[in-house]
């Protein structure tokens, strides 16, 4: 006798009921895994089991079997000596191919075209180069400043925001030598400018103390910008996100909408190629009208 057909609105079957509970808890079971696992990374790579549990907030019995299931797949490892646990050799493949894509140029691309709409002004990327800070990405609003920087430009350590960055947040004995060789060159007038004690100290202290620093006319005259660092995963400067503008129509002030808005984008850039927390948040200007 053929069995009668079942009525839409019938419950479904057992198995159908229990299938939406299963795929979510497979989802949290994925996600506690990721969380136990960035922990592990924000740690310093090598962490006790007590201390993992902390920092993800779930107890070290729950904890340890996410941890044994990582070293399973390569991704956790433990030193049997102290009994810590630490990134496996599959999460170190993991990082290196992260690290192989981490471009600042590509990480900071399109923050400069948020800032060039959300400000209206010209904005750009340099990096460190041979010369000095060398401009590599520039974006202009539909009216922009007429000014002799383009993609390629090499801008003063001293004068510039950009170059200040450098100078004020990059620990390295080269940059510190061209500014130095940039000074001695520098005629009275502009050396006047700067502090007669210690004038390469007081710059670098200034952009260290504020976060960003910002000067007007001291670059390009009726010009002033603002510049933050973006910090690679290692926390070092590896590029500067700068904005400048006519100076009577540009906020310049370290505290304004147009600092705000580069910290936040040198932030995001400086989270994309994986710098730490503490650093990512550290960004500072230099202080430099008209780059």
């Amino acid at each position: 006798m053929p069995r009668p057909a079942r009525h839409p609105e019938t419950p479904p079957a057992a198995p159908a009921r229990r299938a939406a509970p299963q795929r979510r808890q497979r989802v949290q079971a994925a996600e506690t895994g990721m969380a136990v696992l960035k922990a592990l990374a924000r740690l310093g790579g090598r962490a006790s089991l007590t201390a993992l549990a902390a920092a993800v907030d779930e107890a070290p019995a729950k904890v340890h079997r996410y941890l044994l299931s990582g070293v399973e797949a390569g991704l956790v490892a433990q030193d049997p000596v102290s009994q810590q646990y630490l990134l496996g050799p599959e999460a170190i493949q993991i990082g290196l191919a992260a690290l192989r894509q981490a471009d600042p140029l590509r990480a900071a691309e399109p923050a400069l075209q948020r800032l060039r709409d959300a400000l209206g002004v010209t904005c750009f990327l340099a990096v460190m180069g041979n010369k000095g800070p060398t401009i590599v990405r520039m974006e202009e609003p539909g009216l922009p400043v007429t000014v002799n920087v383009r993609v390629g430009s090499v801008l003063s350590l001293l004068w510039s925001a950009t170059g200040r960055a450098f100078l004020g947040l990059l620990d390295d004995a080269r940059v510190r030598a061209m500014a130095g060789a940039e000074l001695d060159a520098a005629p009275p007038d502009e050396r006047a400018t700067l502090d007669a004690a210690d004038p390469l100290g007081a710059l670098q202290r200034a952009v260290q103390a504020q976060g960003l620093a910002t000067v007007r006319d001291t670059y390009l005259r009726g010009i002033s910008a603002v510049a933050a660092p973006v910090r690679d995963h290692a926390g070092r400067v590896c590029a500067v996100l700068t904005a400048l503008g006519a100076s009577g129509a540009f906020d310049a002030a370290p505290d304004g909408a147009i600092a705000a808005a580069l910290r936040q984008e040198a932030d995001a850039a400086s989270r994309l190629l994986g710098a730490p927390a503490a650093t990512a948040t550290a960004t500072a200007s230099g202080a430099g009208a008209g780059g």
